[in-house]
This record gives structure tokens, sequence and C-alpha cells, in this order.
């Protein structure tokens, strides 16, 4: 098995789990936070596909399919043009609102065919490629996508989280 093909199965475990995290859910359910200053299952999910849409887009030389596939306009969110979520308060976490979760899987959906396009392209030399030398050390190809990887995991594994503590509150 080869490098890409690791980080191909990785990805299509983040796309297996954006899905469960949201079908099902109503309006109320995707935007319901938990606490205040929580994150709603509708931004967790829309926060790791911008990354993800952010940062393979940098790093392979791509348009972020955010800007492309025109869903900042279906979204709508009065939100800076390129925002990814990183580092907002608990009132631009409200701004992030959904009417299903549909719109949510389109957006990663089409994020992930990009990204899987992307990454069957990859050669073993591509990974050792510099694509941030904002950082000591420089960070790498196959590092920013593991990151990425990471990132959006643990996003997605939150908001299964919040999806099952709306629905115990349902019951």
């Amino acid at each position: 098995m080869h490098a890409k093909d690791i980080l191909i199965e990785g990805y299509g475990r983040i796309q297996e789990e954006v899905h469960a995290a949201v079908e099902g859910l109503d309006p109320d359910g995707l935007n319901a936070r938990p606490a205040a200053g929580a994150n709603s299952a509708a931004w967790l999910v829309w926060h790791l596909t911008r990354v993800q849409d952010d940062h393979v887009a940098d790093a392979f030389g791509l348009d972020q399919v955010w800007l492309t596939g025109e869903w900042e306009k279906r979204f709508g969110l009065g939100l800076p043009r390129r925002d990814t979520g990183y580092g907002h308060s608990p009132a631009e976490v409200a701004k992030v609102r959904v009417d299903s979760g549909e719109l949510l899987t389109g957006y990663y959906d089409a994020v992930h065919e990009q990204t899987l396009t992307a990454l069957r392209s990859l050669t073993a030399k591509d990974l050792e490629r510099v694509v941030d030398d904002n950082w000591d050390p420089p960070v790498t190809l196959a590092v920013r996508l593991v990151s990425v990887l990471s990132d959006d995991l643990q996003h997605v594994g939150q908001a299964a989280y919040v999806r099952g503590l709306v629905q115990s509150a349902e019951a």
C-alpha cells in the first residue's frame, strides 16, 4: 500500500463520519449549542470542511470549493469570504446556522471530491515538498495532510458527541 492510499482511506472515514453526524437532524438539532459558548454540530462540520477546503487547496495550488462552487453564497453566513472558523468567538459561532444537513454534507462531499482528486495524483516525492515555511521545521505536504486529517477527525467526533447530547435531550 502506498502512502496516498492510506491518506485516501483516512479522508474517506471523515466523509462517512460527517454524514453520520448530521443526517436526520432537523435544523434545531443541527444548530443546537449544548452550553453557552459551545459549538453546534453544524458549526463543527462547517469548520472542519472549511479547514480541509482551505488547507488542501493551498497545498495543491487549487481554488477553494467554498468560492468556486458558490458554497459561500449558499450558506449565506455573513462572515468574511475566506473565514474557516479558526478562533471564532461565541458570537461568530452563532452565525453558522443551517437549515439542513444536506447543505453541510453537500459542501463536504464537494471538498472531499477535490481532496481525493489531489491525493490520487500524489507521488512519494510530493509528500516531502514544503508547503509552509512559516514554521520551524517547515511543514511538508505529508505533515499538512495528516494535520488536516487529525483535526477533521477530532471535530467530526465532537459533532457526533453534540448529536448524542441533542438526541438524548429530546428523548
